[in-house]
């Protein structure tokens, strides 16, 4: 599949960082919970192949998924990675010997976390990095409070030249507005779907500043009541709730890129597909009343 050819096109996130907006997360490629390793590596080393096959250009990971996981797995998949293939990563938290997800925001943490990164990577300089804020009871919540402390941490990581970009993750407005006024920011990834819409003022804003948005679980924390109006549509559309989710995203806003994730080449192929698919203004209205 030519890169012109993927669904939404392609993104800017700076002059010399374009991405398509269709991109690929790669958090399933761990084990269960995103711990330990995949059951079927050669699997996981497929997916991603075929990623770069059918021209998807940003592949989104952290090093805390396994924890090391993912990214070495990318490594053995794609490394030395083509010119055109951006890796957007993050940083602030890790995992325990019980799985959990503690937060690690300190800059000696944050430090040795961007070294993680590049080592499991293979790289000298990372693309992209955004600092995962907030947490809250479902873990995807935005939390009250500065963020200048770890942002200017990798602002300095930047200045020293092992970062190109930066970025935060489950964070809101303020904390958007703080974190640019202490360096660029080229995108935010926050929990956003058709049902989920707290962002939508935000969206707007940064689609204005050219800014990307990147929203993660298209399908994440529906009502049952969503859920069957979200179906009703797939099923009148002939196809799948998922592909209604992607394709409404990329509808929503022209700064919106997406990472949905999977284990499957079959599926992989199905959810860039998916992404393609046109919404009658009718199905498209019917979606609009769902929002919590």
């Amino acid at each position: 599949m030519a890169l012109a050819t993927l669904p939404g096109g392609t993104f800017s996130l700076a002059e010399d960082l374009t991405v398509t907006r269709m991109g690929y997360g790669a958090m399933q490629l761990a084990g269960p919970h995103v711990f330990g390793p995949p059951a079927d590596r050669d699997a996981a080393v497929a997916v991603l192949r075929e990623a770069v096959q059918l021209g998807i250009t940003h592949i989104d990971t952290a090093d805390f998924y396994g924890p090391h996981v993912t990214n070495q797995i990318i490594r053995e998949a794609l490394h030395p990675y083509p010119d055109e293939l951006h890796i957007v990563t993050k940083v602030g938290a890790l995992r325990d010997a019980d799985g959990g997800w503690p937060r690690a925001r300190a800059p000696e943490q944050l430090r040795a976390q961007v070294h993680d990164n590049l080592r499991n990577l293979g790289l000298d300089v990372l693309d992209v990095v955004n600092l995962r804020v907030g947490g809250g009871p479902d873990g995807h919540s935005p939390e009250p409070g500065s963020i200048a402390e770890p942002f200017t941490t990798l602002a300095q990581l930047q200045q020293e030249g092992l970062i190109k970009y930066l970025g935060i993750s489950t964070v809101h407005a303020g904390q958007v507005a703080e974190a640019q006024s202490i360096a660029p920011v080229v995108c935010v990834q926050n929990l956003y779907n058709v049902a989920h819409r707290g962002d939508d003022d935000l969206i707007d804003s940064l689609a204005a500043q050219g800014t990307a948005y990147v929203p993660y679980f298209p399908l994440g924390g529906f009502s049952p009541l969503q859920s069957r109006t979200l179906e009703s549509v797939a099923t009148c559309l002939g196809t799948t709730p998922m592909a209604v989710a992607l394709a409404w995203l990329l509808r929503r806003s022209p700064n919106i890129l997406l990472i949905p994730g999977t284990s499957s080449v079959a599926h992989l192929r199905d959810n860039v597909a998916a992404a393609g698919l046109a919404l009658p203004e009718d199905e498209l209205a019917e979606l609009n009343t769902i929002a919590a």
